[in-house]
């Protein structure tokens, strides 16, 4: 090589050792062992061990050990700011599933049974019960029916193409003992007993109490007989119709398996030096759906290693580089949600009792189903447009070098992750991931293995949600203000 060529090739080597590494980025080895850690954290929580961690259940309860656990090893201290509850915060819940149905009606005499095909009472109470009580036709009227002539009474309406809940709930108000909803379509019966056999779960007190009976026109038919039933029914299309009692009694009996139980939020924190501190807070939920494969099916727990083992385990390590890279001059608390799944019940109870006030709180990133993305993907912004974080966040992807994803596509899932419970509250929340950026990466996995038996920790891609880690301890870090920096909050 001659001299001129070693000078440009020693050139070419200073230069390249001096050129600045690219925004939130580390060396191979770095990112291979932050994947080793998540992979653990992962396998962990997505192992059978832990039965799909639905809250209430002893699966649930170890998902919550082993994330206080972590949180300490972490360095992380409670962040419940309650001495008498460290690390847990409760979430009270109620959970409802109807477990009996009967409705008979008594026609001038003759008993009839209607067929759990043509018919199903549900209730949220644990017992709701009418006997043998008179009965009335109000056809499609309810807003025009003199009280008193459905006072005490089982009131049969006909719904149009839906179920007409207002309507139902106007004739409950004016005291109806019942309202036996007869849509035109069998399959709307169906539905209905179908998501009544499904469990539902509330914040305590928070669960409508409702009485409801749905029946179908082949089922009214059978028990008035068809020409009768024919010709209530078009009679309910005449101008001036009135109200019509019947020559029938209603027996009615609904049950539901009603329990209350607590689960828990878990958070911990990072404690800031400024003693004017605000906060930033880190959110991802823990818990799944326990087993909702087929009754028949060989393996019917969902692990839940996607969503949202992945979530927790880049927020558990996110929470370990801050901790390593810190102090920071703001709080940073790292929370832990229950029941997501059930409707962001556990950020909805944050949001109602949390350790600081909401207006204290300059951020709130949530990660939820992070490990979809390869390595290079683009990053959907979640929430965009929503909070006075947009210029920081966009300037801060630019800087990173990472192109924004599908908007359209990210404004899908505002409302179905646990930053919105926090949105609703005027606290800056997003979810920036490289999983929601595109259908192309989200698509297959909701359309598949989401919320099944399937959703397992082999194989899962986790090049995408390093990137995400690493801009988010980034972004992190400019929020809560190393010490070390005069405090000036990005804009």
């Amino acid at each position: 090589m001659t001299r001129a060529g070693i000078a440009l090739l020693t050139l070419a080597t200073l230069l390249a050792a001096c050129a600045k590494a690219p925004l939130a980025s580390v060396p191979i080895a770095e990112r291979e062992a932050i994947a080793a850690r998540m992979t653990q954290d992962i396998a962990t929580l997505a192992s059978d061990e832990f039965e799909g961690r639905k809250p209430g259940t002893p699966g649930g309860r170890r998902a919550v050990e082993y994330l206080v656990d972590r949180f300490e090893s972490i360095g992380l201290t409670s962040g419940t700011n309650d001495p008498g509850n460290p690390w847990l915060a409760p979430v009270q819940l109620t959970s409802v599933r109807a477990s009996r149905s009967d409705v008979e009606l008594l026609v001038e005499g003759n008993r009839v049974t209607l067929r759990e095909e043509e018919a199903v009472a549900v209730t949220t109470r644990q017992l709701e019960l009418i006997a043998e009580v008179d009965m009335v036709f109000v056809g499609f009227e309810a807003q025009s029916v003199p009280t008193e002539r459905v006072m005490g009474k089982a009131v049969v309406m006909l719904a149009g193409s839906s179920l007409n809940p207002e309507r139902r709930i106007l004739l409950e108000e004016k005291q109806a003992a019942a309202v036996i909803v007869v849509p035109p379509n069998a399959e709307l019966v169906a539905r209905v007993r179908r998501e009544s056999g499904r469990e539902k779960t509330a914040l305590t007190g928070e669960i409508d109490e409702a009485f409801a009976v749905v029946a179908t026109r082949e089922g009214m038919a059978r028990a008035f007989g068809t020409e009768r039933w024919q010709a209530l029914v078009k009679s309910a299309l005449s101008e001036g119709f009135e109200p019509i009692d019947l020559p029938a009694k209603a027996n009615i009996e609904a049950r539901s398996e009603r329990r209350d139980f607590t689960s828990h939020n878990v958070l911990g924190r990072l404690g800031g030096t400024n003693p004017d501190a605000k906060a930033v807070v880190l959110i991802a939920h823990w818990d799944h759906l326990g087993e909702c494969g087929a009754p028949e099916a060989q393996d019917r727990i969902c692990n839940g290693a996607v969503d949202n083992a992945s979530g927790v385990a880049l927020m558990l390590e996110l929470s370990r580089r801050l901790a390593a890279s810190g102090p920071f001059q703001h709080d940073v608390y790292v929370l832990a949600t229950s029941a997501e799944e059930a409707g962001l019940l556990g950020a909805r109870a944050f949001a109602k009792s949390p350790p600081v006030p909401l207006q204290d709180v300059i951020a709130a990133f949530n990660f939820d189903s992070v490990a979809l993305a390869p390595a290079g993907a683009p990053v959907g912004f979640v929430g965009e447009g929503r909070t006075a974080l947009d210029t920081f966040i966009l300037e801060t992807l630019i800087e990173a070098e990472r192109d924004l994803g599908n908007r359209e596509f990210a404004e899908r899932f505002v409302q179905r992750q646990d930053a919105w419970a926090l949105m609703q509250k005027g606290v800056p929340a997003v979810m920036l991931s490289s999983a929601f950026a595109s259908e192309i990466t989200a698509g297959p996995f909701l359309a598949g293995d989401y919320h099944s038996p399937s959703d397992e920790a082999e194989g899962i891609e986790l090049g995408g949600a390093i990137d995400d880690l690493l801009l988010h301890e980034v972004l992190v870090s400019r929020l809560a203000i190393p010490a070390t920096q005069p405090i000036q909050e990005p804009n």
